[in-house]
């Protein structure tokens, strides 16, 4: 009885998590990621973060300019991430071994002639309050940025990050599944104001949201997205019903095999009242801001965490059998082919089978939505063409806003002074 006892105890059940399902089916992401928040490297500081599979070590010099490392000192191995700054010098904890900001060895801990055994740098760039790094499958320099964006508000930002199953690539996809924001984000209704805009590694798209309140009543959300590869979306959210404008960024970087971080920093603020004077309407504004800023953060990760048990549990399907009323995802993974190595990927199509397909964007097949009556038909993007008399709306019934299941990690929050 013992040993029936012992195994019996607990039971493998529920979804499987994505990193633990199977292969993944979507490569490393080349491009921008963001491994820190700026707040989080302060002079002399020495991180180590994961990025595609490996250790990247960053660490702010005295002057205040950033450096990432590979992390395994060319000397004799040991990890520069247990390292500390020495003024302008990365120190490596075994035989201290120094290399300056160029990368190149300076001196070694015996005051003997240093080797010629320069650090494998990668590139890194510090913008919008937050630190990225440049990774490329065959090693070529950038050619693509993240700009700086526009700052709201008079507050410092408020930052989460999270780690979970899943993958970079589905995040920045989501801004485009119109669909889900009626189903999974409780939307009545999204409309969007035009085709999404590709530009090289850029795309834009502007949608607006038809929501409810028991105070509000019915009220609209104006977004306008802007997106950067595979690693940044920026968020203009304006909702005029209270003259609540926020500005979110999010960030997901791929870690691991099917494995990703996300990082979200928010700044917001209220339009000063239009029939109060000037420096009355400034200290409305500024008041209302103050009190209402954290629950406003607090209700804009929980927005984004109703997301978090789908990316973690699901499989990234191409192609996908779309409906009407997806949205333009089969545009956007076409869009998205640029930032992975031009070879086959396998992935699984559905549950219990597995296809080789020519790869991550590949044209979608497109199937009829429950119900319908009618045959859907691909357009010439592999999106399906509007049924007659149809609508390019999403309609869906009210639902709630989730948070991650048990089992996810929670969120780790803190006040930005960036």
């Amino acid at each position: 009885m013992g040993l029936s006892r012992k195994y019996g105890t607990a039971i493998t059940e529920g979804p499987t998590p994505a990193d633990v399902a199977g292969q993944a089916a979507l490569p490393y992401p080349d491009g921008w990621a963001a491994v820190a928040f700026s707040e989080e490297l302060t002079r002399g500081k020495v991180l180590t973060r994961p990025l595609a599979g490996e250790d990247v070590v960053l660490y702010r010099l005295g002057t205040g300019a950033l450096r990432a490392v590979k992390p395994y000192c060319p000397h004799l191995g040991a990890h520069l991430g247990l390292g500390k700054v020495d003024g302008e010098d990365l120190v490596c904890p075994f035989h201290l071994f120094a290399f300056g900001p160029d990368g190149a060895c300076v001196r070694t801990g015996y005051e003997t002639a240093p080797p010629r055994s320069p650090l494998g740098q990668y590139p890194v760039c510090e913008v919008n309050g937050a630190v990225f790094v440049w990774r490329h499958h065959d090693g070529r320099a950038p050619d693509w940025t993240v700009p700086e964006w526009h700052v709201v508000g008079h507050r410092p930002a408020r930052s989460g990050v999270w780690e979970m199953a899943g993958h970079a690539q589905e995040v920045i996809e989501n801004s485009v599944d119109l669909g889900h924001f009626a189903t999974l984000h409780g939307w009545r209704r999204a409309e969007t104001g035009g085709p999404v805009r590709y530009d090289g590694a850029e795309f834009r798209l502007s949608m607006r949201a038809h929501e409810s309140a028991p105070v509000l009543g019915e009220f609209t959300v104006d977004v306008h997205v802007e997106g950067y590869g595979l690693a940044a979306l920026h968020v203009d959210v304006h909702t005029p019903r209270v003259g609540l404008r926020m500005c979110t960024t999010v960030l997901p970087t791929a870690i691991g095999p099917n494995r990703m971080q996300l990082r979200q920093l928010n700044r917001l603020t209220f339009d000063e009242p239009a029939r109060l004077p000037a420096p009355l309407a400034r200290a409305v504004s500024r008041a209302a801001t103050r009190v209402l800023d954290r629950a406003v953060f607090k209700a804009s990760c929980a927005f984004t965490a109703a997301d978090f048990p789908v990316w973690h549990h699901k499989q990234y399907v191409q192609p996908p059998r779309l409906a009407h009323g997806d949205g333009p995802i089969g545009p956007f993974r076409r869009w998205a082919r640029r930032f992975y190595p031009p070879q086959p990927v396998t992935a699984p199509a559905s549950a219990g089978r597995t296809d080789t397909h020519p790869g991550p964007g590949a044209g979608a097949e497109v199937t009829p939505a429950p119900g319908a009556g009618a045959e859907v038909t691909p357009g010439a993007d592999g999106i399906p063409s509007p049924a007659p008399g149809g609508s390019s709306r999403r309609e869906g019934a009210p639902g709630r806003v989730g948070a991650p299941e048990p089992g996810l990690p929670e969120r780790s929050e803190r006040p930005s002074p960036h």
